[in-house]
């Protein structure tokens, strides 16, 4: 067992860390930077962990300046393939931005997070190896309970511990299974790409991925927990999915399972990912696209808020830091989560696939989407502005205002 790094003779911190994936990693990071005494906790992490692993640009923006980005193993997205059922037909969508600049990587997240979680050390940040097995307040501090026996203490607790957070159980609640979504497939071993593959699925509402990293393809399919359809039955239906798209076929497939915040537009409303002494970042705090499922840059820009509200040394930073998740974060989610109530409804899927085929300005759209540049709040309007207005309002008519007649008459 690992003891932690960086000791300095004390068994005090001005903030424990649970949870070293990337929102655990860079708030102990952007704390330990920032001269705090940090104690990150983990039993494994870095590992793989069983998730699409694409990585977007403005991620990557977030931590260029600490993480050595040339060092990571990462595939970099030239396109993203929408398929129709079975793989019978099907629309590519461009997200290459140039030598210079990433719109989406695929990367190892053993490799991504332990690059992150060096980045901790190097700015001081203890790091210990352990299963934290509860968190007590007691005194005005957080006594951290581990497996092996060590209890360290701390002056604020960051949950950055997943959507099974532990930090969430005691201090706030559980996520209901209809917040939850479940990601299974497999990862097939001995193949690769420059491409990622799509396909929409209205039963159960969600969709087949296949991304593609250094040395595998990550191929799965995610759905809501409460839909009714077991881990065992997805799976089937992504072996399905394997064998009419080619994909993967004649690899070593190696199974997995991953449960996902899947938040309501209400729940993003009324979000509540802090309290006196403790916060939620990334997962632990549902702060995950509701369509896309892109967790990771949300992951960063929460440890960002955190850190930034503990250093401030304001009275509450819980306040603050809840008061700018919700404003900056959660209420583009929450514009996303609506979205996704009509997204995947059989007739707006064939309407997607026909625009993403006949419209290039519609294909801009969907890879701005993809790449996580477009926000929900401005998505109906840029829609509106593309020169296939027709089509655009065809594929926006489930959910989108009744189209004022001064836009259409401008529009003639």
């Amino acid at each position: 067992m690992e003891t932690a790094t960086n000791t300095r003779g004390r068994n005090h911190f001005t903030a424990a860390v649970i949870g070293a994936g990337p929102s655990g990693a860079w708030t102990a990071y952007r704390l330990a930077r920032d001269g705090a005494r940090v104690l990150l906790v983990d039993p494994s992490h870095p590992r793989e962990k069983p998730c699409g692993g694409g990585i977007t640009g403005r991620a990557l923006s977030i931590v260029s300046s600490a993480v050595a980005l040339h060092d990571l193993p990462a595939v970099r997205v030239r396109s993203a393939r929408f398929l129709d059922s079975g793989g019978r037909a099907s629309a590519a969508v461009p997200l290459d931005a140039g030598r210079h600049h990433h719109r989406l990587i695929v990367a190892s997240r053993a490799c991504f997070d332990g690059l992150l979680v060096a980045a901790a050390r190097r700015a001081g940040a203890d790091v210990m190896t352990a299963r934290v097995t509860d968190v007590v307040r007691l005194n005005g501090a957080f006594r951290i309970d581990t497996a092996d026996g060590r209890a360290p203490t701390a002056s604020f607790v960051v949950g950055a511990d997943g959507a099974n957070s532990l930090v969430r159980r005691r201090f706030f609640r559980a996520f209901r299974r209809d917040q939850l979504a479940l990601a299974t497939g497999f990862f097939a071993h001995g193949a690769t790409s420059d491409e990622i593959a799509i396909e929409l699925l209205t039963n159960p509402p969600g969709y087949i991925w296949s991304f593609p990293r250094p040395d595998h393809l990550a191929i799965g399919v995610c759905a809501q927990a409460d839909a009714g359809v077991t881990a065992a039955a997805l799976r089937a239906r992504t072996a399905d999915w394997i064998r009419a798209t080619g994909l993967g076929q004649g690899c070593r497939l190696e199974p997995y399972s991953w449960p996902i915040p899947s938040l309501s537009a209400a729940d993003f409303d009324a979000l509540d990912p802090a309290g006196p002494g403790w916060m939620l970042v990334g997962d632990a705090a549902g702060l995950v696209d509701p369509l896309t499922r892109e967790g990771i840059f949300f992951a960063l820009q929460s440890a960002e808020y955190a850190a930034e509200a503990l250093a401030a040394a304001a009275p509450r930073p819980h306040r603050a830091f809840t008061h700018r998740v919700r404003s900056e974060i959660a209420d583009d989610l929450a514009r996303g989560a609506r979205f996704k109530d009509e997204f995947f409804r059989p007739r707006l899927t064939r309407l997607l696939m026909e625009a993403l085929r006949r419209s290039e300005p519609i294909r801009r759209v969907m890879a701005d989407l993809v790449a996580g540049t477009q926000s929900y709040r401005g998505l109906k309007c840029r829609l509106a502005r593309t020169m296939e207005l027709g089509l655009a309002w065809r594929v926006m008519g489930g959910f989108a205002e009744p189209r004022p007649p001064a836009i259409a008459q401008r529009d003639q």
